[in-house]
């Protein structure tokens, strides 16, 4: 039986600049044409951020609907995730585009330490966000940071504040957060397992640490995330040229496990998540 992976593609976050590197998109219509690249290479979830004309972060629900109407039109079929992410903004604001109903937003559900930051995920924000999102019929992704978020995420599931079944993406590598190691990695996987039995599990790898998490989580039966958010380079070298170069790498590892990368319709299918009339 074939095992499709799921590749995610971020897009642009909110810290690379093109000072970093000239590929990050900034403006609309280019995360528009990097994402359709990216979905090309095979990307069939689009990780969202949107930014302001000078490179800052934003959560300007209109810049979202524009890049949304974008995306659907150029990658038709793609699902299309929206960050609720705390570096664009504070408190309610950060759900302010979840009533344009995009298939699936990120949905930290814990506090955590970032390079130069507390990111701060309060518990009555966490509630409003999961809310909105059931209001809305928006899937979330539960971007855990540490392995308290994978068990209160699943307590959330149970007692009905987060729709079943849940996707929950581990994110290691972050600075001051939780290390990129791969035996943390199955503790994660493991702990899921135990909670949620049946979620599905996606990794991620911060700067260095993507590739090598990619393979991990592609080696393990996972999706995986890669993208120009979390890292700007191919190796030491080199920058990475786009966001379809690192899909196209995450690619080869799905081959080299004998991993079909998920076409559009398999995630949708295995998310659970039908198109939108």
């Amino acid at each position: 039986m074939t095992n499709p992976c799921i590749i995610a593609v971020a897009i642009t976050g909110s810290v690379p600049t093109k000072a970093n590197n000239p590929a990050v998109p900034v403006t609309i219509p280019e995360q528009i044409e990097s994402t359709q690249e990216a979905f090309e290479a095979g990307a069939t979830i689009a990780h969202c951020h949107v930014r302001n004309d000078d490179e800052t972060p934003s959560s300007d629900p209109e810049k979202f609907a524009r890049l949304k109407e974008g995306l659907e039109k150029h990658c038709p079929g793609m699902i299309i995730q929206l960050s609720t992410g705390g570096r664009s903004g504070a408190g309610q604001a950060r759900g302010g585009m979840l009533p344009l109903r995009p298939d699936m937003a990120s949905l930290s559900v814990g506090s955590n330490n970032f390079p130069t930051r507390v990111y701060e995920n309060p518990p009555d924000l966490v509630d409003w966000l999961a809310s909105e999102m059931l209001k809305y019929d928006v899937m979330p992704e539960i971007e855990a940071f540490d392995l308290s978020h994978i068990i209160q995420a699943a307590k959330m599931a149970g007692d009905g504040r987060l729709k079943q079944p849940l996707y929950v993406q581990f994110v290691m590598g972050v600075k001051n957060a939780m290390i990129a190691d791969e035996r943390i990695l199955d503790i994660y996987i493991e702990t899921l397992k135990r909670f949620a039995p049946d979620a599905n599990w996606c990794a991620a790898g911060i700067g260095p640490n993507q590739i090598v998490v990619n393979e991990w989580a592609i080696a393990r039966g996972g999706h995986t995330r890669t993208g120009l958010e979390d890292n700007v380079r191919l190796d030491r070298d080199r920058l990475a040229p786009s966001n379809a170069a690192l899909v196209a790498r995450a690619a080869d590892l799905c081959a080299k496990y004998d991993r079909p990368v998920a076409t559009w319709q398999q995630a949708r299918d295995i998310l659970n998540l039908p198109l939108r009339s």
